[in-house]
């Protein structure tokens, strides 16, 4: 058994194709599918069932190949202690960011980072939450910016900030004519809201139920929807309807006054907490404590920053 044969394994379970394995190991697919089955041989087991065009991991297969990924973790952890003398801060950080956090976080957090840890360059990627969690139990990320609630085995979480959220409006809507404002006032109202696949989506819905439009018989009926914060911005400010946004994104200062403006809600302000979270098997802990107090440094007035224990 060797560490090429289980970065193999690995390659094809989250390829689920031989041929892509083969090109993201860089090497043949005669040699890999060779190599898999030379290991699967020593073991005495199957770990992928293979079908034409289409490979699937077995039951066993699965705890096989997150043992493997975490001695590839471990083995790379063996190298770069070597490499950076265990300086944890010397050395890329691959980070993860939600699509609703990281253009209105990461412009704040990267010049912070870089003052206290020059030598840890961050290589961003934004996806979705699903995404996000994945690539980060398959070792591709260290580390990812999520919202909670966040739940998986093997991974510890750590609170960062809470974040209000607050109401955009055109600056003519009759709203901005009330002396307060609530969720309920929202119910015959256009609501924008993100696409599906957006926690923020389902964070919205699960405050204001009502922002879903529901047709005579029960059933939802179309809405206006944009496949990102920027993009319902817009669409408020041309006046197409209202919505709802986290407090860093609403930005309306970017526009004229006359296009928009923002409302906070009176009471019961729903709200979401932003967290980090990381493989409990990851080698560099003092990277993730540099990220933290990077992010509690930014200057977002808006949030409000939470100091505890990371949890599992």
């Amino acid at each position: 058994m060797t560490l090429n044969e289980l970065r193999y394994i690995v390659a094809v379970a989250r390829e689920r194709h031989f041929g892509r394995a083969a090109e993201a190991c860089f090497i043949s697919q005669p040699t890999l599918s060779v190599a898999v089955k030379k290991l699967e041989d020593e073991l005495g087991l199957s770990l992928f069932e293979r079908r034409k065009g289409e490979v699937s991991v077995t039951p066993v297969g699965q705890r096989i190949v997150a043992q493997a990924q975490r001695v590839l973790e471990e083995a790379s952890g063996i190298r770069q202690i070597a490499r950076q003398g265990q300086d944890q801060l010397d050395g890329p950080l691959r980070l993860g960011a939600i699509y609703t956090i990281g253009p209105y976080l990461l412009p704040y957090l990267i010049p912070e980072l870089a003052e206290r840890a020059p030598k840890m360059p961050l290589v961003i990627e934004e996806n979705y939450t699903a995404n996000l969690a994945e690539k980060l139990k398959r070792g591709d990320l260290d580390v990812i910016l999520i919202s909670l609630p966040f739940d998986e085995p093997g991974v510890q979480t750590l609170t960062l900030y809470n974040e209000p959220f607050v109401l955009l409006l055109p600056s003519s809507h009759p709203l901005n004519q009330k002396s307060g404002c609530d969720v309920h006032d929202l119910k015959t109202e256009d609501v924008l809201l993100l696409g599906a696949g957006h926690c923020f989506r389902d964070q919205v819905l699960e405050v204001c139920p009502d922002c879903m439009h529901r047709s005579s018989d029960g059933g939802p009926v179309q809405t206006l929807e944009g496949g990102s914060l920027e993009t319902i911005r817009y669409m408020v400010a041309s006046g197409l309807g209202i919505t709802i946004l986290p407090c860093s994104a609403a930005g309306a200062e970017r526009f004229s006054e006359r296009l928009l403006s923002i409302r906070r809600f009176d009471h019961d302000t729903p709200s979401r907490s932003v967290a980090l979270a990381w493989r409990k098997s990851f080698p560099r802990p003092e990277a993730i404590t540099a990220l933290r107090d990077a992010v509690l440094a930014c200057d977002m007035s808006c949030v409000e920053p939470v100091l505890e224990e990371s949890s599992a």
